[in-house]
This record gives C-alpha cells, structure tokens and sequence, in this order.
C-alpha cells in the first residue's frame, strides 16, 4: 500500500455526510466536557483518546465500499465490513501512539519547557505509530489472515 493523497474521494463523500461526522465528533467532545466538569478532569481526560469521529467514519466507509462494488455489479459485500475494520486497526495503532504521547507528556511537564513536552511527546507519537504500522505492513505474522 502506498499513501497518497486522493482528492477525488472527497467527491464521494455528500455534505451531509460532513454534517453526521461533524454532529458526532461534537456530541462526544461535548460529552468529554461535561464528565470533565462533572468528574473532573483526570476521568475527564480519559475520554479526550476517543477517536471522536471514527465511528461516523467507519460506518461511512462500510457504507461507500459496498456502494462501489454494488455499482460495479458485486453482490458480495464483506468487503465493506472488511475496509472499516483495516480502518479500525489503524485508528488502535494510532491510539497506541496517543497512549506514548501522553505518557510523555505527563513525564516531561514540569522537568523541561514545555514546548520541548510537546516536541518529544510528538516525536513519541509519531515513531511508535510509524513503527507499529511498518510491522503490522511487513510481518506477515502481524496480521490477520483475512487481510
């Protein structure tokens, strides 16, 4: 897999389809706010690593899949199941990543500047997503048989 850039995808998707991703990503920030407010912020925070718009995303992925392989006469529709799924893995190595970050994060706070936090925390995210993607994309062991 190579990644790249598809601007036509963006023709694919309908305004409303924004308008769902963007209603729920709010609704669960909104959420996030209130436990804060009310439990405060550490229970708060606990939920601020809740991907806020993959559910909306994963279901419209399905949703998008099968409606390609219906238009191109396949009845055979896992294959929409399946590509929210690939897109679920990679939302956990991402939040495996977020995990690092903040673990850095809360370390590095208050030793050093905190610009140089943030920079580390990132450097954090970015080399344990990068690397946990690379191994899930080269060992073949990483992944699972239906893929």
């Amino acid at each position: 897999m190579v990644i790249k850039l598809n601007f036509g995808a963006l023709k694919q998707t309908q305004w409303h389809e924004y308008v769902v991703r963007f209603l729920l990503g709010g609704l669960v920030t909104a959420i996030t706010g209130w436990l804060a407010e009310k439990f405060g912020p550490v229970f708060g925070g606990l939920f601020l690593a809740f991907p806020a718009i993959f559910p909306a995303s994963a279901t419209l992925l399905e949703k998008h899949e099968r409606e390609r392989k219906l238009k191109a006469g396949i009845t055979f529709t896992v294959r929409g199941r399946l590509a929210a799924a690939l897109d679920a893995r990679g939302a956990v190595i991402g939040s495996m990543g977020a995990m690092v970050f903040a673990f850095v994060l809360v370390k590095l706070l208050g030793k050093v500047n905190v610009w140089l936090s943030l920079v580390l925390a990132t450097a954090a995210w970015l080399a344990i997503s990068a690397g946990l993607w690379y191994v899930r994309k080269h060992h073949p062991w990483a992944r699972p048989s239906d893929c």
